[in-house]
C-alpha cells in the first residue's frame, strides 16, 4: 500500500532537504509535485486542494523559513497534514459499554465483509482476549452463512445458525439473544451486499440496525476502488450512523487514494485495514504510522506489536540461547525463521514497516513468487532427514538428489538453499562476536539474496 506515493514523495521531499532555505517558488514546485502525487494515489480532488493549501500556508510561515533546517521542518509540515487527513489518532472498538458489544458490518458485495468479520472476531478474541458470537443475515448470496460458519470455527468464535428462510431482521433479534444467554462479550453481525447501493438493501440494513441498536455500525470497503470508496462510504453514511471504516485489500493496492480520502470525506474515521487473505491478516490503523510509512520512515510500532501478537516467543528464546551457547544455527532453525516470517505477513510485510525500506523495496519482495520461494524452501527442509537438517555437512550429492526428488525442486533449488544457510549461520555467530547486531547488519548490506529472511 502507498507504493507509488511513498516513491514519488520520497523523490520530490528528497530535492528539499539540500535547499539552504525555502521560498515560495521551491515550495511552489514541490507542492506541486505533492499534488500530481495524490492525485496519481486516486486521492479525492477535495482532499487534495485542502491538503496542499494547508501545507502551503505552513510551510510559508516563519517556523519552517526561518528553520536552520528548512527541508526537515517542510517534511514535517506535510507528515502532520497526512496524519490530520486520516484522522489524527488510532480509533478502535468501544468494548466499555454493556455487554455483548454488537457491531454491525455493512458494505457493498464483494469488499470482503465476510471475511472481515472472521478476522475481526479473530483479533478481538486473540488480542482483546473478548468472548466473541458471529451471525449471518446475509439470505441472497449463496453458501454465504456457512462461509461464516467455516470462518467461525477456523477463529474459534462461537456461531448462531441462521437460514435463508428467515428474514434478516428476525436472524438479527435472535443473535442478539443468543449472545446474551451464552454470555458473549461481542456479537458481530454480518449483513448482505449488493452490486451497487440500492434502496432495498438501505431500508433492510436500517431495520437491522434499528432492532439491535449496534454499539458500533462499521462500513467494510475495498481500498481498491480509491476514492469511490469514500463516495460510497458517504451515501452509506447519510443512511447509516456509521461509527467507522474498515478497509481491506490494502495489499494490493499500491495507491492508497482511500485511505487519504475516507475520513475528510465522510468524517468517520478508518478504525482497521486488512492487509491479506489470511484471517490474521487486519491491523489497527493508524494515522501517525501510516504517515510515517508513506514517507519512507517505516512503522517500527506496528512491527513490534505483530511480532508480540504473532511470533512464538519460546521457539525464539529457544534460538537465542543455542546462538549465545555457540550450539550453531542449524536447518531446522532456519526452517522456523521462515514459518515465524509467514506468521508476520511475509517479508514484503516486514520490509515496509523499516525506515527506507519502503516503496520500491518492499514490492520486489512480495507477491506470489516470493511467497513461492519460501515455500520451496520449506518443502526442501520437510525432505531431509532430521539427522540431514541437524548436521547439514552430511548432504552429499545422492542426498540432494534426493532431496530435490522428495521437495519436487531441483538439485540447483537445494544448493541454493544450503548456500543461504551458510550465509545465515556466518551472520548468527557475528551476532555472538563483539558488535553482535550491528556486525551482522554489516555483514548482511548489500548481500542480501532473494527470500533471505533478514
Amino acid at each position: 500500500m502507498f507504493e507509488n506515493l511513498t516513491d514519488r514523495l520520497s523523490r520530490t521531499l528528497k530535492n528539499l532537504r539540500g535547499q539552504g532555505r525555502l521560498s515560495e517558488d521551491n515550495i511552489g514546485d514541490s507542492l506541486r509535485e505533492v499534488r500530481m502525487a495524490l492525485l496519481e494515489a486516486d486521492v479525492a480532488m477535495p482532499v487534495v486542494r485542502d491538503f496542499i493549501e494547508s501545507v502551503r500556508n505552513k510551510a510559508l510561515g516563519e517556523n519552517v523559513i526561518g528553520s536552520l533546517s528548512p527541508g526537515q521542518a517542510l517534511i514535517k509540515v506535510v507528515n502532520d497534514e497526512l496524519v490530520a487527513v486520516m484522522g489524527d489518532a488510532h480509533d478502535g472498538i468501544d468494548l466499555n459499554v454493556k455487554p455483548p458489544v454488537t457491531i454491525l458490518m455493512a458494505g457493498l458485495q464483494g469488499a470482503g465483509k465476510t471475511t472481515t468479520v472472521a478476522k475481526l472476531a479473530r483479533r478481538l478474541i486473540e488480542v482483546e482476549k473478548k468472548i466473541v458470537m458471529v451471525a449471518s443475515t446475509d439470505v441472497y448470496r449463496p453458501a454465504a452463512i456457512e462461509q461464516l460458519q467455516t470462518l467461525a470455527k477456523e477463529v474459534n468464535a462461537s456461531f448462531h445458525p441462521s437460514s435463508n428462510t428467515q428474514k434478516p431482521v428476525e436472524i438479527a433479534r435472535a443473535a442478539l439473544q443468543a449472545a446474551r444467554r451464552n454470555n458473549a462479550d461481542v456479537l458481530i453481525l454480518d449483513t448482505a451486499g449488493r452490486l451497487h447501493i440500492d434502496r432495498q438493501m438501505m431500508d433492510e440494513i436500517k431495520a437491522i440496525h434499528d432492532a439491535v441498536m449496534p454499539a458500533e455500525t462499521l462500513f467494510v470497503v475495498d481500498s481498491m476502488t480509491g476514492q469511490d470508496a469514500a463516495v460510497t462510504a458517504k451515501a452509506f453514511g447519510e443512511v447509516l450512523p456509521l461509527s467507522g471504516v474498515i478497509l481491506t485489500k490494502t495489499d494490493g493496492d499500491a495507491r492508497g487514494g482511500a485511505a487519504l480520502s475516507v475520513r475528510q470525506i465522510t468524517g468517520k474515521p478508518i478504525k482497521y485495514i486488512g492487509t491479506g487473505e489470511k484471517t490474521d491478516a487486519l491491523e489497527a490503523f493508524h494515522p501517525d504510522r501510516m504517515a510515517s510509512r508513506i514517507l519512507g520512515m517505516g512503522d517500527i510500532m506496528s512491527l513490534v506489536e505483530q511480532a508480540h501478537e504473532k511470533l512464538d516467543h519460546e521457539k525464539a528464546e529457544k534460538l537465542a540461547k543455542k546462538v549465545r551457547k555457540g550450539k550453531g544455527f542449524d536447518l531446522e532453525d532456519m526452517r522456523d525463521q521462515f514459518q515465524q516470517m509467514e506468521k508476520m505477513g511475509g517479508l514484503s510485510s516486514m520490509m515496509d514497516k523499516l525506515p527506507g525500506m519502503g516503496g520500491g523495496v518492499s514490492q520486489a519482495m512480495q507477491g506470489p513468487a516470493q511467497t513461492r520461494q519460501m515455500q520451496r524452501m520449506v518443502a526442501i527442509i520437510n525432505s531431509m532427514t532430521p539427522q540431514e537438517r541437524r548436521k547439514p555437512e552430511l548432504i552429499n550429492g545422492s542426498r540432494k538428489r534426493r532431496v530435490a526428488g522428495g521437495s519436487g525442486t531441483q538439485i540447483q533449488d537445494v544448493n541454493r538453499l544450503l548456500k543461504q544457510h551458510k550465509q545465515m549461520q556466518k551472520m548468527m555467530k557475528k551476532m555472538r562476536s563483539k558488535g553482535g547486531m550491528a556486525n551482522m547488519m554489516r555483514g548482511l548490506k548489500g548481500r542480501m539474496p532473494p527470500g533471505m529472511p533478514f
